[in-house]
C-alpha cells in the first residue's frame, strides 16, 4: 500500500467531503420530487470507501455492493455529474436513466452495481473473482454488503464456495448498526458478525470504520492476500449512517443523542484535524477546498436538471423480446 501522506490526507478530505455534500444535494432535491423511487445515503460511512479506494488497484480491482452505491463509483473514475443525471433519470445517466438511483453501473471502471435485492451482490462478487482467476488475472474484487444482508443464506453459500476455490475477493460488511431499522442485536444471537467467516476457516476481522487510516490498513492486507492467491478475507467495518436507512425512514428505533454522539468521530472531521495539526492545509487552504466542493456539487445539479430525459423507446431497447414465443395461449 502506498505510504498515507499529506496528498493522501488532502485528498480524502476532498473526496470525502464530495462525496457528502453530493449526497445532501440529492436528499434536498429529492424532497422536491426530483429525484424519485427509493434514497439511501451514505452520510456517515464515507472513511470505508476512502479507506478501500487506498488499497485498491484502480486499474484493474472491482467493486459491488447494495443500493447505497451513489458515491463509490464516482470514487472509482464514473463522472459525477453522470452519476447526478442517472439519479434524476436522465438520458445522460449511467444507465441512460433507466437504472435510478439502486442501480448505479459503470463496466468501463469496474463498479459493478448498485443491487436491490438484499444480499443479492454477495454470490454475484464472488462470481466476479471467479471469472477473474479463470482467466489468470490477479484483480481482486471487494463486495460490499449490510449487516442485514449478513442474515442471508446467500452468504454461507458464498462463503463456502469461495474458501473452497480460493477466490480474489475481499467480503466487506459495513455494519451501521441498524440494517433497515433493527439492530443485530434483535436478529442475532451473535452481534460480531465477522464471526460468521471463522466458520469456513476464512480469515476474518473487525476493523474501524470510521477512520480511513484503519480502513485502508485492513484493506490492503486483505487484498494483498487475494492478490497472491490465498483467497478472500471477510471485514466487519463498523460504521455509522447519520440519516435513516433511505429517505422514507423515521428513524424510531435510534435518539438524536445517538446520532450527535456518532458525529463526535465523524471521519471528514477526523481527517481535517491531522490535515490541520500536521499543517498539511491552512484554515484558508481548507475553505478552498470547500469552495471547490461547493462548485462541483453545483455543476453535477446544473448537468442533471439540464438533461433531457431518454425517449420512451430506450425502454424498450433493455428488454428481451422473442417475435415467435410458441408459448403464449390466446383466448378462443
Amino acid at each position: 500500500m502506498q505510504k498515507i501522506t499529506k496528498e493522501v490526507y488532502l485528498k480524502w478530505y476532498e473526496d470525502m467531503l464530495f462525496w457528502r455534500k453530493f449526497e445532501d444535494k440529492l436528499a434536498a432535491v429529492y424532497i422536491q420530487q426530483k429525484v424519485r423511487g427509493f434514497l439511501h445515503l451514505y452520510n456517515g460511512q464515507e472513511a470505508v470507501l476512502a479507506g478501500a479506494l487506498h488499497a485498491m488497484d484502480l486499474t484493474k480491482d472491482k467493486m459491488i455492493t447494495a443500493y447505497r452505491n451513489h458515491v463509490q463509483p464516482i470514487g472509482m473514475g464514473v463522472d459525477p455529474r453522470r452519476v447526478m443525471a442517472e439519479l434524476y433519470g436522465k438520458a445522460t445517466g449511467t444507465s441512460q436513466g433507466l437504472g435510478g438511483s439502486m442501480h448505479i453501473f459503470s463496466k468501463e471502471h469496474r463498479f459493478y452495481g448498485g443491487h436491490g435485492i438484499v444480499g443479492g451482490q454477495i454470490p454475484l462478487g464472488a462470481g466476479i473473482a471467479f471469472g477473474d482467476k479463470y482467466h489468470g488475472s490477479d484483480a481482486v474484487t471487494l463486495c460490499c454488503f449490510g449487516d442485514g444482508a449478513a442474515r442471508q443464506g446467500s452468504l454461507h453459500e458464498t462463503f463456502n464456495l469461495a474458501m473452497l476455490w480460493k477466490l480474489p475477493v475481499v467480503f466487506v460488511c459495513e455494519n451501521n448498526g441498524y440494517a433497515m431499522g433493527t439492530s443485530v442485536e434483535r436478529t442475532a444471537n451473535h452481534t460480531e458478525v465477522w464471526k460468521l467467516g471463522l466458520g469456513y476457516e476464512m480469515p476474518s476481522g473487525p476493523v474501524d470504520g470510521m477512520n480511513p487510516v484503519k480502513a485502508a490498513e485492513a484493506f490492503d492486507e486483505a487484498i494483498q492476500r487475494a492478490r497472491r492467491g490465498e483467497g478472500p478475507t471477510f471485514l466487519e467495518l463498523k460504521t455509522y449512517r447519520y440519516r435513516g436507512h433511505s429517505m422514507s425512514d423515521a428513524q424510531h428505533y435510534r435518539t438524536k443523542e445517538e446520532v450527535e454522539e456518532y458525529k463526535k468521530i465523524d471521519p471528514i472531521t477526523q481527517v481535517k484535524e491531522v490535515i490541520l495539526e500536521k499543517k498539511y492545509a491552512t484554515e484558508t487552504d481548507i475553505k478552498k477546498i470547500d469552495k471547490r466542493v461547493k462548485d462541483l456539487v453545483s455543476e453535477c445539479e446544473k448537468f442533471a436538471e439540464d438533461s433531457p430525459y431518454p425517449e420512451k423507446s430506450v425502454m424498450y431497447d433493455a428488454v428481451y423480446e422473442q417475435k415467435d414465443y410458441p408459448f403464449i395461449q390466446h383466448k378462443i
